[in-house]
């Protein structure tokens, strides 16, 4: 007997997770709700036809709807949000009274928070609900923690990843891979870390460096928000640097902070003649198409290392991983990168291997697990 699932927002990564659980999951019934039927009837579609059998459910549902929420929600096992981040604390109490367990793809740290208050109302109802199980936050922390798990004492763990185009294209070179509300808010919150034993707050788009890929030669990364998720406070005190950046093709950062500097992610309403507007809803509107490239693929870099002692030694392991679009079944390396390991928590979960309650990522399930995961699905993962 196998396990019901259900997928909110059937678009790129959804899909990609809704295949990776028909796959991997041990799936009986995959259950794909979008607001717009017809979104969801095609992915649907895709998936069935990717794995040669009748799995895939197409369901209407608007997620904002609490009474219809929960009634689609009471047969399902775990239900997987890929929404706009700021909806997944309104959709985990609908979740938790359906008693259903759920897992979101975040990517604001302050939403995941609200989220995390109704731990007492999971365990009342005997549900987890694990937010922040993405690409960064998720992937890059389970990095952090299959890494942290090599040594006796952990010193550092630094933690790198880029969403990129494959052949990339001045001014930005760079290709929106996910929701540019996302992509504004990773550019724009304060970064949290662990500096010196400590929580930190990190301005962000600051910190340039340059890092070397094989592959590609040099490229830079910098501080933005959202990828540490909750792991600063589950580790602080345990080690003395914890800490994520963004990676780019040289020049993006200067290029963007030019954005913010000059006010266009402003959120306070301006006059523009006799209209009263928000700067950074005009940007959302216009560079959600200026940065989309549909004629490339796009490709992701991966990075994490830490430092510390084993049996009184120093040491230095390190993780990377390059992935691009499958072309097999189609899922670019954002779908693949997101969607999958976010299926490998949906699926450990549905296992019962998770605590009841809201659990913060870092702490539902050993790094080990979803690296041994990406592993078995075929992703080249370079340990060293």
């Amino acid at each position: 007997m196998g396990y019901t699932y259900a997928i909110l927002g059937s678009g790129m990564q959804g899909t990609c997770a809704a295949y990776d659980l028909a796959t991997h999951g041990e799936a009986d019934r995959i259950l794909m709700a979008d607001v717009n039927i017809a979104h969801a009837k095609k992915n649907a579609e895709r998936v069935n036809a990717l794995v040669g059998r009748e799995i895939c459910e197409p369901h209407q549902v608007d997620a904002l709807n609490e009474q219809k929420l929960e009634a689609f929600l009471e047969p399902v096992d775990v239900v997987l949000s890929c929404v706009p981040y700021w909806m997944h604390p309104k959709i985990a109490p609908v979740a938790i009274r359906a008693k259903t367990n759920m897992i979101d793809m975040g990517g604001d740290t302050t939403v995941t928070m609200e989220t995390l208050k109704l731990d007492g109302d999971a365990k009342a109802a005997g549900v987890t609900v694990v937010p922040d199980t993405g690409l960064a936050p998720g992937l890059v922390n389970s990095l952090g923690t299959h890494l942290m798990s090599m040594f006796d004492e952990v010193d550092t763990v630094r933690m790198y990843c880029g969403g990129l185009p494959q052949n990339p294209k001045p001014p930005f070179n760079y290709k929106l891979v996910f929701n540019v509300e996302g992509l504004v808010a990773e550019y724009t919150d304060d970064a949290i870390a662990i500096r010196d034993r400590k929580i930190a707050h990190i301005p962000t788009l600051t910190d340039l460096e340059v890092i070397e890929w094989p592959e590609l030669g040099k490229m830079e990364a910098f501080v933005t928000s959202g990828g540490t998720s909750t792991a600063p406070y589950s580790f602080e005190g345990k080690l003395n640097t914890y800490e994520y950046k963004t990676i780019r093709f040289p020049g993006h950062c200067e290029r963007m902070r030019i954005f913010m500097d000059y006010g266009f992610w402003g959120e306070n309403k301006i006059a523009v003649d006799g209209t009263e507007v928000r700067p950074r809803e005009v940007f959302h509107i216009l560079m959600s198409e200026g940065l989309r490239d549909d004629t490339d693929q796009d490709q992701i870099l991966v990075r994490a290392f830490a430092t510390g002692q084993k049996d009184g030694k120093e040491g230095r392991h390190q993780i990377d991983i390059w992935d691009k679009q499958d072309p097999k079944t189609g899922f670019s390396a954002m779908e693949r990168m997101t969607g999958f390991p976010a299926a490998i928590y949906a699926h450990e979960i549905a296992k019962g291997n998770v605590e009841r309650g809201c659990v913060r990522y870092e702490l539902a399930i050993p790094g080990t697990v979803v690296v041994d995961g990406l592993k078995k699905r075929g992703i080249d993962i370079k340990e060293s």
